[in-house]
């Protein structure tokens, strides 16, 4: 097994942080294992599970998770794959297979998380459980597993935000950077760092924002868990709570994925758009069971 290293560091300047010959993969026998696909596994594996501990934590049967996670996994798989792709249509109409190559990237955690709905949906209606239940009991696990798989976005050199000055800058090598994620922004240029004759540009870390706030967002769950008032209050939470992490670290994001023919960010107008309406929902309900309560105490 070898490691597949880069002459390249990736720096926290504010921080004194320097990290050396950071890769991108791994090589077995000569076939080449990216170190995103890998961090993608671990967050699946984790996510799974902390559903299975929830399920038993609450009282239910957690060899169904264990079922309902083999058929999330290929549904969340593909549907990041095909939001991804159709949002990015340019870049694959003209070589269709392209389409099936996911070991480099070109995964949108947005589609993941419809597909893995739709798993819900579809595992509920077979298995006769309860669709807010199983969200409930799910939702902790696919948030953790969304702030681990970020971290595939810092070895790809991906995903990352506009150019900054401010405390957690980081700095990526000029020619470890696609062409494209440069074009992005022309302060990464204008603000080009020369240091011992590298040129780097220097951006916000966008997945570290989103992993950490992620991952609060999973304590978040755990801790009202004991506290439920309804069914699908967790669910409610995490696609509220997601959706308000997910408007503003878009705002800071270089490479959205946009709607065909405007400047709409798709995953900035999701993310609004479902933190709204999780919230009001969420305010409703909880206005509906606090009332029923009091009807019951007199």
């Amino acid at each position: 097994m070898n490691y597949v290293l880069l002459e390249t560091s990736i720096r926290f300047p504010n921080f004194g942080i320097e990290l050396e010959n950071v890769g991108k993969g791994i090589s077995i026998f000569g076939f080449n294992i990216a170190f995103y696909g890998i961090i993608i596994s671990i967050g699946m594996i984790l996510g799974y599970l902390l559903t299975q501990w929830q399920s038993v934590r609450t009282g239910q049967d957690a060899d169904l998770y264990l079922d309902f996670a083999l058929l999330a996994i290929v549904m969340a798989v593909l549907g990041a794959r095909i939001y991804y792709v159709v949002f990015s249509w340019d870049d694959y109409k003209n070589n269709l297979t392209e389409i099936f190559n996911i070991r480099g990237g070109g995964l949108a955690i947005y589609g993941g998380i419809i597909g893995g709905v739709l798993a819900a949906l579809i595992f509920s209606k077979y298995k006769k459980v309860s669709f807010l239940i199983l969200g409930d009991t799910a939702c902790a696990g696919l948030a953790l597993g969304q702030s681990i798989g970020r971290w595939g976005n810092f070895f790809n050199r991906e995903a990352f935000g506009k150019y900054t000055d401010g405390l957690f800058a980081m700095q990526l090598r000029l020619s470890e950077v696609s062409e494209a994620a440069v074009n992005n922004d022309p302060n990464y240029l204008k603000n080009l760092k020369i240091i011992d004759g590298v040129e780097f540009i220097q951006v916000h870390p966008t997945f570290l924002y989103e992993s950490f706030f992620n991952f609060l967002l999973v304590v978040l769950i755990l801790l009202v868990t004991k506290h439920k008032k309804f069914n699908g209050q967790l669910f409610l939470i995490y696609i509220g709570g997601y959706g308000l992490i997910r408007t503003f670290i878009e705002a800071l994001r270089t490479d959205q994925l946009r709607i065909a023919g405007t400047n709409i960010a798709v995953s900035q107008l999701l993310g609004l758009v479902t933190f709204v309406v999780a919230t009001v929902i969420l305010v409703v309900r909880s206005i509906k069971v606090n009332n029923e309560k009091k009807k019951q105490t007199k």
